[in-house]
């Protein structure tokens, strides 16, 4: 009879524990098919047209727009996405931590770069590029022969130019981007460089409208990938068909006009899917 009873209340604690189990698995499970289940996707927070964080708590930009259709194709919602900042010196790491599940964040597909992590994609060809004031005239890099360039500090962008196409060009280097702008507007800098879309979300930006522009030249090939976890074809190829969709369904159109539409953004079409251009 003691026996029984043991039995009995030993299947009780079972059966409890089974099903407190199977209760938080699916709360943890990030197999896509939403219902509650979240995603992480590294963007950047500080980059107007590509990854921004409003005051509000909310994030705009193309690599948002990016991210969010193909969490939907991969059956997440709005809400079960989990927006994580991941700066340009850390994208790798955060991968390899397991930190996001994949990375949108102007992530330049690179020989080096793809012996840490795989890419999908690419999703957008950008060019580096030079931000002047409006009422300049720059038709050529040799242009900027005796002029002030500027860029962030660390920054291959403005090396490159110095180094490549303007040796005479007077390099100065700030924090950040809109320490640049700020410089350009006011006269301290001629000119800004980095990757036109960075540039051009900068420029759509209400304050800078009329103020500034593109020269429109192109400088390099920037083949913008989505980062994810070294050797997972599995998620690479669910991201590839997504991003081929939103080609398709003129959602990615969509998404560059909404973006950078008011810089008058002269983009290039939609990259196939693995036609990396050198």
């Amino acid at each position: 009879m003691k026996l029984r009873k043991v039995t009995a209340a030993a299947a009780v604690v079972l059966s409890f524990a089974v099903t407190a189990t199977a209760c938080g698995s699916s709360k943890d499970d990030n197999s896509g098919s939403g219902g509650g289940k979240k995603i992480t996707i590294g963007i950047k927070f500080d980059q107007p047209g590509l990854g921004l964080k409003k005051p509000d708590g909310s994030y705009s930009g193309f690599d948002v727009d990016i991210a969010s259709y193909v969490a939907k194709q991969l059956g997440y919602t709005a809400k079960d996405i989990e927006w994580k900042e991941t700066p340009s010196a850390d994208r790798e790491n955060a991968l390899s931590r397991g930190d996001v599940d994949f990375i949108v964040a102007s992530y330049s597909i690179t020989p080096e770069r793809e012996q840490k992590v795989s890419f999908a994609g690419p999703y957008l060809l950008a060019h580096q590029d030079l931000l002047v004031r409006s009422d300049e005239k720059v038709t050529k890099g040799t242009d900027l022969n005796g002029k002030k360039l500027c860029s962030v500090t660390g920054s291959t962008s403005a090396q490159n130019v110095k180094e490549q196409i303007a040796p005479k060009a007077q390099l100065r280097e700030y924090g950040t981007y809109s320490e640049c702008l700020d410089g350009l507007i006011g006269g301290a800098v001629d000119a800004l460089t980095t990757d036109d879309s960075i540039l051009a979300g900068y420029a759509a930006q209400d304050q800078y409208q009329g103020k500034v522009k593109l020269a429109g030249l192109k400088l390099s090939n920037e083949n913008y990938g989505i980062g994810i976890k070294k050797g997972d074809t599995k998620l690479k190829g669910q991201i590839d068909d997504a991003l081929k969709k939103m080609v398709s369904d003129g959602a990615w159109e969509k998404a560059v006009k909404d973006n950078f539409g008011p810089a008058n953004y002269k983009n290039e079409p939609a990259p196939k899917i693995g036609d990396i251009v050198k």
